[in-house]
């Protein structure tokens, strides 16, 4: 530099011109106080300032002037300001040299693109003040990932992250902030970065980024933010790590045990997904007790839709699954337990297939006893078919289905004295049942039970209230069928009769129900010669309440009740 200078020196002197001899026009740049500058080529706009001319400036014209550092002339700023507003970022990596310039009118070589050495003309040249334009920080290229992690509790590390280009800068880093730029991180090295356990931040995305930085830079510490950096520094591209939160819950409801092979479709209900379940997907998952997947209802409307009747006997689990994009294994006929990425299964709920119970056939009876203080047990009862059913019980109940006794064996069955419940009707049932069953208990009612059963036909136990009929007495009787009215006569009633009803009942010699005279009056009113020729058959009955099958047209064979039908008396219509 004191060479250029000593050379500009000695051009000044050797082109200063004079009116004459005695009047020499002397030009003098002053001195340049300030710098020297160095800046960092890395694209933000590069000033100088607080540069300062001094000393007693003598020159028609003055202008400052930037050279590179072999004098070529890259800009002639007029004033302070205007040199100020330089940016020293555009020319690149190099060496700039300011200088102060005054000199008179006819100057030559004063132009950008020329060179200053080669000046012409009255001029002094200041000393000059260096502007280094170094190569500014580069930081690269990040490659790897992007990375997807689930937040588990189980560590999770980035692998494979490589930075790539050819970085410049005196320092460098790898910063890990948040998606709002808040630095959570700041592992020098990258293995310190691969030993990052991205798992302990939660849920959320995190951004891995290099930077290659000069001293003096500030904001780069835990707890700021990296758009606020300040000073001479270079960011690579970034590189993604979301980490995302799966929870199922919890599932309620069930156990479910459901009877199968009925044909009776089999229904979960009641179910319900409790806690704060997270992630971007969902579905109810449907395996078997090995983790085999059969089901895959994606809500619960759908799987409150399952016929688990269809499955067979056996065992299936219901889960609850929520899941982030990218799972594997998620698939019918695949396993619930080699599930692949981000999720989190529920508890199970157990549902179990059993073979419905089935209670077979009751034979036997019906039964009528007359309550009269003498035991009264049934027998002959048996149970047919192929019952089912891990427990097994008979039931007797009233009429109401009101439950009055549990013998558990037919022997148990055949030692129950019916004359003790007084009058009214008693049901015989079998139940084949698994565990479970609720309302099996005296006193319940047969048609509230829950569970998984079934029940038998029943059998009538009819318990009368004593009834006798009493004897008839009179005839046979003998008529010609020849248009003259027929009547009876002279029948008499005698033993001791007794039930709440009565009545004379004329049946044909089969049975059938003829007429019900209901008095002796209107016994004898009855004209035999109206019914043809035949055999007809008087008799009278004593019932209680609740007797079926007395009417007309029926046949009194078939009556059912508590009643006593006395002898028949015979009337011949010839």
């Amino acid at each position: 530099m004191r060479k250029l200078l000593l050379g500009f020196l000695a051009l000044a002197l050797t082109f200063t011109s004079c009116d004459d001899d005695d009047n020499v026009v002397i030009t003098e740049g002053g001195t340049l106080s300030g710098g020297p500058f160095t800046f960092f080529v890395d694209g933000k706009a590069d000033n100088v300032s607080g540069i300062t001319l001094s000393g007693d400036i003598k020159g028609a014209n003055t202008t400052y002037v930037i050279t590179d550092d072999t004098g070529n002339i890259l800009g002639l700023p007029p004033t302070l300001a205007a040199l100020e507003g330089v940016d020293f970022d555009g020319a690149g990596v190099g060496v700039c040299l300011i200088w102060h310039l005054a000199f008179e009118d006819g100057i030559e070589g004063a132009e950008v693109g020329q060179n200053a050495n080669n000046l012409k003309g009255n001029f002094d040249l200041s000393n000059s003040i260096t502007v280094n334009r170094n190569g500014g920080p580069v930081a690269g290229t990040l490659t790897g990932g992007p990375f997807n992690f689930c937040v588990d509790g189980t560590v999770d590390n980035v692998s494979g992250v490589a930075v790539t280009g050819s970085p410049v800068g005196t320092n460098s880093s790898f910063i890990v902030t948040d998606d709002m730029g808040n630095i959570l991180g700041l592992p020098p090295t990258l293995t310190a970065l691969e030993g990052v356990d991205f798992d302990g931040a939660g849920a959320g995305k995190c951004l891995i980024w290099y930077i290659r930085y000069e001293d003096g830079l500030t904001g780069l510490a835990m707890g700021e933010n990296a758009n606020n950096l300040s000073g001479v520094f270079s960011l690579s591209n970034s590189i993604d790590v979301i980490r995302s939160k799966t929870e199922a819950g919890t599932l309620t409801g069930g156990p479910f045990k459901f009877g199968v092979g009925d044909s009776v479709a089999d229904n979960v209900s009641g179910i319900a997904v409790t806690g704060s379940p997270e992630g971007t997907n969902s579905t109810f998952v449907v395996t078997d007790d090995m983790g085999n997947i059969l089901g895959l209802p994606p809500t619960m409307a759908a799987l409150e839709g399952v016929d688990f009747d269809g499955a067979g006997v056996g065992r299936c689990l219901i889960w609850y699954l929520r899941y982030e994009d990218g799972i594997q294994g998620l698939a019918m006929g695949q396993n619930a337990n080699n599930l692949s990425g981000c999720f989190d299964l529920s508890n199970e709920i157990i549902v179990d297939r059993v073979a419905a119970p089935m209670a077979g056939t009751l034979t036997g009876g019906p039964f009528k006893f007359t309550v009269d203080g003498t035991a009264d047990n049934v027998s002959g009862v048996a149970v047919t078919g192929s019952p089912v059913g891990t427990n097994n019980s008979f039931i007797v109940t009233d009429d109401m289905g009101n439950i009055l006794g549990l013998p558990p064996t037919l022997a148990a069955l055949e030692g129950v004295n019916f004359d003790g419940a007084g009058a009214g009707t008693c049901l015989i049932w079998y139940i084949r049942y698994e565990d479970g069953l609720e309302g099996l208990e005296m006193g319940k009612n047969a048609n509230d039970l829950k569970g998984l059963f079934s029940l038998s036909n029943s059998i009538e136990v009819l318990r009368c209230s004593p009834t006798e009929a009493g004897t008839l007495n009179g005839g046979p009787f003998n008529f010609t069928v020849d248009g003259t009215a027929d009547n009876v006569s002279g029948i008499t009633l005698t033993g001791t009769p007794v039930g709440a009803n009565n009545s004379f009942i004329v049946t044909d010699d089969m049975g059938n129900i003829l007429g019900l005279p209901p008095t002796m009056a209107a016994l004898e009113g009855v004209n035999f010669d109206g019914a043809g020729v035949g055999v007809c058959l008087i008799w009278y009955i004593r019932y209680e309440d609740g007797l079926e099958g007395l009417e007309m047209g029926k046949n009194a064979n078939d009556l059912k009740g508590c009643f006593d039908l006395s002898n028949s008396i015979t009337v011949n219509r010839n």
